[in-house]
């Protein structure tokens, strides 16, 4: 502690240099904390008890391919299941392209069985159930159009080429997609497609099956026995839990774990560039007091010493800056809103701060080792003759 003015006077020095060199720490630790969240949290999706007792069927080649309506009734015989449901990716545009969020066109009947962690009113869920073109919203969904029950919700297909013309029955809460879904019935889906292929082939088919299981021990079975049952037919089935599900979705978009690691290290390659010369440059402006302070008495190591805590101290604290920054800004911020839907939240953990403030000393150490090194092995005779 007694060397603590001491560091805090050499630090602001400079302070324009000082307020830059902090400036860009923050800044690139702030880069990196929000790309480590974004990260964690589509690793880790949502998930409650009930989400445990999921399992999702849905073509084994591809989320793409569809599966025939009439697999539900074979898969909800299979011993194990309690309810079974189909949902079909809708992908249509309310109001504006930019206003993107998920659609789906679900079976009506058992969706609050298979959902049974939704909390809804029981007059809402009725209204629902009953009324063929009926819809319910998520909160965060809701909250972000300004839509409350009874409102019209007019949607065009984009991938589907037919409009919807929904009435809002219901606004929910709870569930394992953060409230940013809309949910509404799979047979007025179907009639939009009947009208479209004229009641041929093409129809009575969805995306995939939301199963849930009796109890969490017989889920893996129910997978093995449902992928069997549809071996050899001409839409084979993948069948897994929900969590196992989501991540696969994800995966299709590439490594994304590769993909930001690959940006977190350049960063933090590029700062500790930035704070090396920076500690350069201070140190080599420094030479002769730091001869006088080895004249004074100052052993070898308390000249190290002072000098790594100089730029630890800035690289630290830049880093703090930056990653407590993040979490402040993304716990208040609507996400869901300004991504279109894809992120609705990002949750900076204590692990995460821990890994940035861990970033902030190994680049204060790296960045000042070697100028720090030198400067301590100085000779006092060389260091007071050298006048620059």
């Amino acid at each position: 502690m007694k060397f603590l003015r001491l560091l805090l006077n050499n630090i602001l020095r400079n302070k324009r240099r000082t307020f830059l060199t902090l400036s860009s720490i923050a800044v690139s630790l702030f880069l990196i904390t929000t790309l480590l969240t974004v990260l964690h949290e589509m690793e880790n999706p949502p998930s409650t008890p009930e989400s445990a007792l999921r399992l999702l069927t849905r073509h084994r080649v591809s989320l793409a391919n569809i599966l025939p309506m009439s697999y539900r009734g074979k898969i909800a015989r299979v011993e194990g299941v309690e309810a079974v449901i189909g949902s079909m990716w809708f992908g249509g545009v309310y109001k504006d392209p930019k206003n993107f969020f998920a659609q789906f066109a679900v079976d009506n009947d058992q969706f609050f069985q298979v959902y049974a962690d939704i909390k809804l009113p029981a007059d809402h869920k009725q209204a629902f159930v009953q009324d063929r073109l009926g819809a319910i919203a998520g909160e965060n969904l809701a909250q972000r159009f300004g839509w409350k029950v009874g409102d019209k919700i007019p949607i065009q297909g984009a991938l589907f080429d037919f409009p919807l013309d929904l009435t809002l029955h219901g606004i929910y809460s709870g569930g394992g997609d953060d409230g940013s879904t809309l949910y509404f019935h799979w047979e007025y889906f179907n009639e939009g497609m009947k009208r479209l292929f004229g009641g041929g082939e093409g129809v009575n088919f969805t995306g995939f099956y939301t199963i849930r299981a009796v109890s969490a021990d017989q889920v893996p079975v129910i997978a093995e026995k449902i992928d069997a049952l549809f071996l050899n037919t001409s839409a084979p089935t993948k069948t897994e839990s929900e969590k196992a599900f989501v991540l696969g979705f994800i995966s299709m978009m590439g490594n994304i774990r590769l993909l930001v690691t690959s940006i977190c290290s350049v960063v933090i390659f590029t700062i500790v560039l930035v704070a090396a010369n920076t500690m350069a440059m201070s140190i080599r402006e420094r030479v002769r007091e730091i001869g006088i302070l080895k004249a004074l008495g100052f052993r070898k190591g308390q000249v190290l010493s002072l000098l790594l805590g100089e730029s630890v101290l800035l690289a630290v604290a830049g880093a703090l800056l930056g990653s407590l920054g993040a979490k402040f800004l993304f716990s208040g911020a609507r996400l869901a809103a300004a991504t279109g839907g894809m992120i609705t939240r990002i949750n900076v953990t204590p692990a995460t701060l821990a890994l940035c403030a861990s970033i902030g000393l190994f680049v204060g150490i790296v960045s000042a080792g070697i100028p720090a090194w030198q400067a301590s092995t100085r000779r006092v005779v060389d260091a007071l003759r050298d006048v620059d």
